[in-house]
């Protein structure tokens, strides 16, 4: 395993975090322990989770995932680990989670409090705003179209003054933020400036072959900032694994299981999928280690957020660590994304 620090911070993780979002969905307790043993096994000392998990969020499986890896966790030796988790945006489909959504001062000390009593823990080491409380484009939204009807008032000078006291508690070591713009990160790290406060240290979006919109605005970011991607579904959801290749829909896939998911299942996406397959194939490497190597050598991120729901699929996925593409390999890459830019934000 490679390992990397967490910018601004003397928080040790692997280059590759382990992703839980299918644990208590399409992999039971014992499965979700199997994966986390494994994954420890290969040196992964980052595991990323949230209070809405499992996904699709339902309220008979809302929390499952923190559970899962709180009855694991009660038997590991915590210091070692690094454990992420989030704190759910403003969403009316999922206010069965808490009465008081967004991020008040209530909202996020009833959201903590209770992922860690699911997670068996003290503190969380990274806690991250799931997604913003303001209208913006995030989640398949490639563009922002500006919402004159919007509510939200900006407070992120008291949402930053609430995390900082949590560290101040010890309940949080860090704080980042999740599906955020350039503006918005930009703007937490001005309030934390501006009024002493505790400073984002990383920021976990989507990014991979078939979606690179971080690098348009936020990795310019990132970089100058010091603030670390923590690149979350850098396979498309399986898409880039190529099962999804030629019309085929397997059984079990998510993409078969939820339809709903339709951010990664374009004819667009297909079209680049099958040309980063035929890459892979004259490297002589599969889709999946072509995809994630891509993902975990860039400058801007600090970790990759795998996941898996077998773990031949982990197996493949963690290997990926000792694929290194070449300038050349990369060159292609951007010739090939040049046919069909971002198809799936």
């Amino acid at each position: 395993m490679k390992y990397t620090t967490i910018q601004n911070t003397n928080i040790k993780v692997s280059k590759i975090c382990l992703g839980t979002m299918t644990f208590g969905e399409q992999n039971t307790e014992n499965e979700a322990h199997e994966q986390l043993n494994y994954a420890l096994e290969k040196g992964i000392n980052f595991i990323d989770t949230a209070e809405m998990y499992s996904v699709p969020g339902r309220k008979e499986t809302q929390g499952s995932t923190e559970r899962f890896i709180g009855s694991w966790l009660q038997h590991q030796k915590r210091e070692n680990l690094v454990i992420a988790t989030k704190i759910t945006g403003p969403s009316p489909g999922l206010s069965y989670i808490r009465n008081n959504m967004g991020f008040s001062n209530s909202a996020i000390d009833d959201a903590l409090e209770k992922s860690l009593k699911r997670l068996k823990t003290d503190y969380v080491d990274v806690y991250q705003l799931h997604w913003p409380e303001r209208s913006t484009n995030f989640f398949s939204q490639r563009n922002y179209k500006h919402n004159f009807n919007d509510k939200w008032e900006d407070n992120f000078k008291e949402v930053i003054e609430k995390l900082d006291s949590l560290v101040k508690e010890g309940k949080i070591r860090h704080y980042g933020v999740s599906n955020e713009t350039p503006w918005g990160l930009m703007r937490h790290l001005e309030e934390s400036k501006n009024n002493n406060l505790t400073r984002c240290k990383t920021i976990q979006n989507p990014y991979s072959l078939l979606n690179r919109t971080f690098e348009i605005g936020l990795a310019e970011v990132a970089m100058r900032e010091k603030v670390g991607l923590l690149a979350y579904s850098p396979m498309a959801f399986g898409m880039l694994s190529g099962k999804y290749l030629d019309g085929k829909m397997p059984k079990n896939a998510r993409l078969t299981l939820f339809p709903v998911f339709s951010r990664y299942n374009s004819n667009e996406s297909r079209f680049l999928t099958q040309k980063y397959a035929d890459l892979a194939k004259e490297l002589n490497i599969s889709l999946a280690q072509l995809s994630l190597a891509f993902v975990t050598q860039q400058p801007f991120v600090t970790s990759n957020i795998i996941g898996a729901t077998s773990m031949e699929q982990l197996k493949e996925n963690i290997s990926s660590i000792h694929v290194k593409l070449t300038e050349e390999t990369l060159k292609k890459i951007d010739e090939i994304q040049e046919l069909q830019p971002n198809p799936a934000p």
